[in-house]
């Protein structure tokens, strides 16, 4: 095998089991448009919405560094066991009540678990002086089942409701969990107890106000981020337009040609020089989106969301990863995505508090704002990830 290719076989196995594991979760960015139905309140819909990432954010510090020291095949198909377990539970749900936001609880504990082990596993099949170009091309699965899983979704519904739905998620899971049984653990595994117990030196080292900015940046980009996410479909219907499903195409698309032509900038140029580009360009959407009359112009909005989201994330993910030591990976990706996953639970009962209060095109403003803000924080005060320590 070419220790250079990143197409291997065992990637593409581990890179498949990543794709149907994401599109179970993205067949869920419609689920609001169900409790629509039961006349929830736009702050509820966002609260069960929300309690997914909360619980991811509990568990994956915990597991990223389980991960690390004991393998992450093992982790990666606890995490769908628990998945599929959960799913047919939707069934039964007849309100907006506390039974909802436990099954949301409890996929997001298991999507936690099984993505942070799942992306880890994929990036240890690729050269490690490629770590952005496949932290890119990993988000390209994420973005394809980010497309296709609310159009899918949207289809499914339209013909055979929200049960089928349901279904389509527990065969994607079936489907993730059979190709993650067939991939190799790639790295020895550590029984050493005390080491599991102790911090990584790369990251106890780590000057706290440096960290601050780290966290502040990621945290905010997965705020407004949900603003997208958990009230597009429920924006598009209030405009009103009929279908959201072509916004996720022209963001996906964007994000994937971005990735695929343009991932490996931060590995020739620096990831600062990246994020801050990225991040301006997703500011200024989110006001774009605030300004949506028509349907060419919600294309165009996505398509401007995909290009800063394919240049943020494989830049930010691996300004993390380089922060902490490529050593402790599994660790950085999973605090990487806790807190992404901070800043989603979090924007996503303020932005649908804000969408009650003041109406989606100001939750839109709103969003755009705290992103910009952000981002000229970061720019005057973040370091490069070699100067972190001093």
């Amino acid at each position: 095998m070419n220790q250079e290719s990143i197409w291997n076989r065992q990637f593409m196995v581990a890179l498949l089991g990543y794709f149907f594991l994401f599109m179970s979760i993205t067949l869920f960015f419609i689920f609001p448009l169900f409790f629509e139905q039961l006349q929830a309140s736009r702050s509820r819909i966002g609260m069960i919405m929300g309690i997914h990432s909360l619980m991811a954010i509990f568990m994956r510090p915990v597991f990223g560094r389980l991960i690390d020291l004991k393998g992450r095949r093992m982790i990666s198909l606890l995490g769908i066991a628990l998945l599929i377990l959960v799913t047919p539970g939707f069934h039964l749900i007849r309100d907006a009540g506390l039974f909802p936001l436990i099954l949301r609880a409890l996929t997001g504990i298991g999507w936690g678990i099984s993505m942070t082990a799942t992306v880890t596993i994929c990036s240890d099949l690729a050269p490690v002086n490629r770590l952005a170009r496949s932290m890119g091309i990993i988000g390209v699965a994420g973005l394809l089942s980010a497309a296709l899983g609310p159009l899918l979704g949207e289809e499914i519904v339209r013909r055979f409701g929200f049960p089928w739905l349901f279904n389509s998620s527990l065969i994607f899971l079936g489907i993730s969990f059979l190709c993650m049984f067939l991939t190799r653990e790639m790295r020895p595994l550590d029984n050493n107890l005390d080491k599991r117990l102790r911090l990584p030196k790369s990251i106890v080292n780590m000057a706290l106000f440096p960290v601050i900015f780290i966290v502040l940046m990621t945290v905010s980009h997965g705020a407004v981020r949900s603003s997208v996410v958990n009230f597009i479909a429920l924006y598009v219907r209030a405009i009103p337009l009929e279908r959201v499903g072509p916004f996720f195409v022209a963001f996906s698309g964007a994000a994937i040609a971005t990735r695929l032509f343009f991932g490996d900038l931060s590995d020739r140029y620096g990831r600062k020089q990246i994020i801050l580009p990225a991040a301006g360009l997703i500011a200024l959407n989110l006001v774009l989106i605030s300004q949506v009359q028509s349907s060419w112009m919600l294309v165009l909005t996505g398509i401007l969301g995909g290009l800063g989201q394919g240049l943020i994330f494989p830049a930010l993910s691996t300004y993390i990863i380089d922060s902490m030591g490529r050593e402790n990976k599994g660790l950085a990706i999973s605090l990487y995505l806790t807190f992404f996953d901070v800043g989603m639970a979090g924007g996503s009962v303020l932005f649908g508090w804000v969408s009650d209060l003041y109406g989606f095109r100001s939750m839109y403003m709103i969003s755009g704002a705290v992103i910009a803000v952000v981002v000229l924080l970061f720019s005057w005060k973040a370091p490069s990830p070699d100067r972190l320590e001093t």
